[in-house]
């Protein structure tokens, strides 16, 4: 052979064998991160937002991770770019602390929520974030009654466009005198509108520290539960070994109910590998 031709064929040969090298690391770190999917998943996007939200949806797709929660209709575009679901609308609400639960933000709120419930779906999209807001002196049954007097006003049109609108359970330790942080409360909530297209947001962080018993929650009052968040307690953090909840056995009792619904990643990161902490959470909670 001709060592112009031997030297062509060396460099080809070597570009074959890297290709092939690289390929296969490819291949065994997307073995590392292969999900069951009965489970499935989303992530809360406010917990990395040290990504801008493109880079984020970017590394979603490459994780095989088809959904986030908590993005509002700005942004709706840009998830469609990267086929992305929005498993978690917002957009509708005033704040977590002026809810449904006070008269006197009824007017704005049904405004609100009747202008983005078809928006929700018409782009494709299905859950809608809602809060009961701050006592303020509020009794509870009164507040219990003034949600459903309000709500009751925009649920024709949410079950007109199959949007399920969703109120989260918070606990008292991060959100002081928010009155909807009881599965009971808001289970009563849910009897006393009769819709199916009101439900609750389940976020297992909370109400670990506001009531505990979690299993057990979900197995009792899972028809009224839509959507769930997760995060370690204490702390708000990774829900690996450093906290008090396992995940894997949650997982498999929201299983066990036959649940179809999405489980929204929703903790601070502590870790410096940011991305492997979310890869981390996803695999515990992939049963």
């Amino acid at each position: 052979m001709k060592r112009r031709n031997f030297i062509a064929a060396a460099a080809a040969g070597s570009a074959g064998i890297v290709t092939t090298s690289s390929i296969a690391q490819t291949q065994k770190k997307n073995k590392d991160f292969e999900l069951k999917n009965n489970i499935n998943h989303s992530v809360c996007q406010w917990c990395f937002n040290h990504l801008p939200l493109e880079e984020f949806l970017q590394t979603l797709n490459s994780l095989g991770i088809k959904a986030i929660d908590l993005i509002g209709p700005e942004d709706w575009p840009l998830l469609k770019k990267y086929g992305i679901h929005c498993s978690m609308c917002n957009g509708a609400e005033i704040s977590l602390t002026e809810g449904w639960n006070d008269p006197k933000y009824h007017e704005e709120l049904i405004k609100n929520y009747t202008e983005i419930i078809p928006k929700v779906a018409e782009a494709g999209y299905t859950n809608l974030i809602c809060f009961s807001g701050n006592r303020r002196g509020i009794n509870d049954y009164v507040g219990l009654q003034n949600c459903v007097d309000g709500l009751s006003k925009i649920m024709p049109l949410a079950e007109k466009h199959g949007v399920v609108v969703q109120m989260e359970l918070f606990n008292q330790v991060n959100h002081p005198d928010y009155m909807c942080d009881s599965s009971i409360w808001g289970v009563e909530l849910c009897k006393h509108l009769g819709s199916n297209n009101f439900k609750l947001l389940f976020d297992i962080y909370h109400m670990q520290i506001q009531e505990g018993d979690i299993i057990r929650s979900i197995q009792n009052y899972h028809p009224y539960f839509g959507h769930y968040h997760t995060a370690g307690v204490p702390g708000r953090h990774e829900i690996d070994e450093t906290q008090e909840l396992y995940y894997p056995a949650i997982m498999k009792a929201i299983l066990d109910t036959g649940f179809g619904g999405y489980v929204a990643q929703e903790f601070i990161v502590t870790w410096e590998d940011k991305i492997g902490a979310l890869k981390d959470a996803f695999l515990r909670c992939d049963v």
